[in-house]
């Protein structure tokens, strides 16, 4: 106000101090819909532990090789390398032979490490990028028959074969593979007299114990079937994995301490003990999501079986891809999860291809649908690479999940009933007041998650969420 100017009413200011403030409850940014904590349907676990019983697996799925990186150069554990089912048949020192005769091979992007019909067969492992393997159908075209990312690998059936290669093996990114020629192989079948024949015999026990099993390594059932008489019914049993996995409740804590002070005088509007409380389980409550997807134990990420891994054919997420997804866990699938960077990078691809896809409601959320299948969003699944804007280009993994015991699905475990207990598995308890008047108060969680199958659960690894279309018939005008 200016100086000659008189006075005509009380300020703002000096009026504020007499009104009552409106004031919101303590809002957190960290906190987010948690949809997985919904949708995962919650097992009682009386005895704090989970086992989960299965039919014994004769052939197990062939497993990823651990490859590191000393100062930019791969290697392998021959104990890595024992993970390949067909080398279980041959002696330790036979296989680590083999191990120790690969070679780095650096392959630039589009080109090939085999060329159908003209190289010879070479068995090879994946140790940085991705390869695709293809071959020609029999109507002459292109057929993809896989895409393989670190530590997979390809052709160790066909180590001994004198044919040209049935397939071709192209980088689709830059990579860096371990392969085993037919030199480096001669020099091991000198050293090891009668290897062709134990090789052989190793490759004859696979597919022999590979003709026995079903497509999940479980033995067959011997069944009969006809209308004829006097027929012998087969005699059978099914047998039970003797060390079956036992799931232990994971336990989250904290200690929440107020001053008596202010919870007795600064109680109203808002309790703060209270308000104490609940952004602490919502901090809790977070972390507990995270730890379902990424825990190295049990979490989502970490309980995908080796054959349940697919990568993406072109870095960010396609229908096509979502669709592989689909053929893997096809029993009843419950949703996807996927960072909402994932998401958007896959409507940005249904968007390119014309084909948007649906949105349903979810705990009035809007969330979309694949197939009919809704796509969940979360957070939890991290993005690895990205700059520090948390915007940059970077990969992550999406997954499918089939849910419920009924179903042989995931399921999420607690324990209901703790003492102290204020929500499902959530206790809350009084620990001490000490000699400065504050109250400590003690808050544990206790949790797990298992997965009943090994179908219950695929992942889509390498989504790019960086990548924009720079659609042709934009319009640009430039003044």
């Amino acid at each position: 106000m200016a100086q000659n100017e008189l006075q005509r009413s009380i300020t703002t200011a000096t009026a504020k101090k007499l009104a009552t403030t409106t004031k919101t409850p303590p809002q957190m940014g960290s906190i987010t819909p948690r949809l997985l904590l919904k949708l995962l349907p919650w097992v009682q676990v009386d005895s704090g532990t989970y086992r989960v019983n299965r039919t014994k697996v004769e052939l197990k799925r062939a497993d990823r090789i651990e490859i590191e990186f000393l100062e930019g150069t791969p290697s392998f554990k021959v104990e890595s390398f024992r993970r390949i089912p067909l080398f279980a048949y041959l002696e330790a020192d036979i296989v680590t032979k083999l191990a120790r005769k690969f070679q780095v091979e650096t392959i630039d992007l589009g080109k090939n490490l085999i060329t159908e019909s003209k190289d010879q067969q070479k068995f090879f492992i994946v140790a940085q990028g991705q390869v695709e393997i293809s071959s020609k159908g029999v109507h002459g075209e292109d057929l993809r028959i896989a895409i393989l990312s670190e530590g997979e690998y390809f052709g160790e059936a066909d180590l001994l074969s004198d044919k040209p290669s049935s397939v071709t093996v192209k980088a689709i990114t830059p990579a860096i593979a371990f392969s085993l020629n037919s030199k480096e192989l001669e020099d091991v079948i000198k050293d090891v007299p009668n290897f062709r024949e134990q090789f052989q015999a190793a490759v004859d026990e696979h597919l022999r114990l590979k003709a026995t099993v079903n497509v999940h390594g479980e033995k067959h059932i011997d069944l009969a079937s006809g209308h004829e008489e006097d027929n012998v019914i087969p005699e059978t049993y099914i047998d039970y994995e003797e060390n079956p996995r036992e799931y232990q409740l994971n336990t989250l804590q904290t200690v929440v301490r107020v001053h008596t002070r202010v919870t007795d005088l600064y109680n109203n509007p808002y309790n703060q003990l209270e308000q104490q409380m609940r952004l602490s389980i919502e901090s809790i409550k977070e972390r507990q999501e995270w730890e379902l997807v990424n825990n190295k134990n049990y979490g989502l990420l970490a309980s995908v079986a080796p054959g349940y891994r697919i990568s993406t054919r072109y870095g960010s997420p396609t229908p096509d891809d979502l669709d592989e997804l689909l053929s893997l866990v096809w029993k009843k699938p419950s949703f996807f999860l996927a960072h909402p960077r994932a998401i958007a990078a896959f409507e940005r691809e249904c968007t390119w291809r014309g084909v948007p896809p649906v949105t349903s409601n979810i705990f009035g959320l809007p969330v979309l649908l694949w197939r009919g299948v809704p796509i969940i969003p979360s957070d939890k699944i991290e993005i690895q690479g990205q700059y520090l804007t948390s915007r940059g280009v970077g990969t992550t993994s999406i997954i499918l999940v089939r849910t419920g015991e009924q179903e042989q699905g995931v399921v999420g475990l607690h324990q209901a009933g703790i003492p102290g207990e204020i929500a499902p598995s959530l206790s809350a308890r009084l620990m001490a007041l000490d000699k400065y008047a504050v109250a400590s108060y003690l808050l544990t969680k206790y949790f797990s998650l298992a997965s009943l199958t090994d179908d219950a659960i695929a992942v889509l690894e390498n989504v790019e969420v960086g990548y924009y279309h720079d659609y042709n018939n934009r319009k640009i005008t430039v003044k």
